[in-house]
């Protein structure tokens, strides 16, 4: 599976509104490259946020 996801992609994967993982990345600094988003750190910062479970 691709790391590297649109703010689209990713909104379908984690059931988040493509909105809010823009808004995520902006507050909390996770880059956007070429409209693309590393999908492990998004979500380390969502785990750090403590807006997600930990998946063991």
């Amino acid at each position: 599976m691709a790391n590297h996801l649109t703010p689209e992609e990713l909104s379908k994967e984690l059931g988040i509104d493509a909105q809010e993982v823009i808004r995520v990345c902006m507050q909390e600094s996770v880059p956007i490259y070429h409209g693309k988003i590393d999908k492990h750190l998004f979500q380390a910062q969502l785990h750090a946020l403590g807006a997600m479970p930990q998946q063991h």
